[in-house]
């Protein structure tokens, strides 16, 4: 990817107003990036992803953010490895995807053991389980804050919003199984863009 930020924002086809792209990261670069993700993100990993490629590090733009995080979403592992992955070898190639999936899952294992260890000894405390509800919902509102952010490249698109409601209905409303939802809306979604111009 080349770092000429406003070339890369007109290829987008976006018409938001960024700061030029900061270089492209180096090896050493994307690992550090995700592990401070993977610190500070631990029990809501995606909004503080989002916040490091696009604002901090400008590495993207917010449109081209939302499309590479569509296509991890529908390929199957979690979305945030996935896009880590992504990101990493769209800069360096395999040693780039190599490099940030490291510095993704390197912390949070790492924390994720100790927390699992203190859990089960004193997972009977009124107050330990308080203390995870609590966390519980602080990830889900920083999950819905992330859906917002995402939804906005999208505002003058309504085509495109008409897809993502109709993705949430069939989901969250019918309940019906992601899987077999993404196989028939991914086809059904790029020809009904692709016929609209939308």
């Amino acid at each position: 990817m080349d770092s000429g930020g406003d070339e890369r924002g007109e290829a987008a086809g976006g018409t938001e107003a960024r700061e030029p792209a900061l270089p492209d990261p180096s090896l050493a670069g994307l690992f550090l990036g995700f592990l401070t993700v993977g610190l500070l993100g631990f029990g809501g990993v995606l909004p503080i992803a989002r916040r490091m490629i696009i604002e901090d590090k400008r590495w993207m733009t917010a449109a081209e953010f939302a499309d590479l995080l569509g296509l991890c979403q529908f390929l199957p592992g979690g979305n945030v490895i996935n896009l880590s992955v992504a990101v990493g070898f769209s800069f360096r190639g395999s040693a780039g995807a190599a490099a940030a999936l490291l510095g993704l899952v390197t912390m949070p294992g790492a924390i994720v053991i100790a927390l699992g260890i203190l859990y089960t000894r004193f997972q009977d405390d009124p107050q330990v389980r308080h203390v995870f509800a609590g966390l519980a919902a602080t990830a889900a509102g920083l999950l819905i804050a992330t859906a917002v952010k995402l939804a906005l490249p999208l505002r003058d698109k309504p085509v495109r919003i008409g897809i993502a409601l109709l993705c949430f209905g069939a989901v969250a409303i019918l309940r019906l199984p992601l899987v077999p939802t993404l196989i028939v809306l991914a086809p059904f979604s790029m020809l009904v863009i692709r016929l609209t111009r939308g």
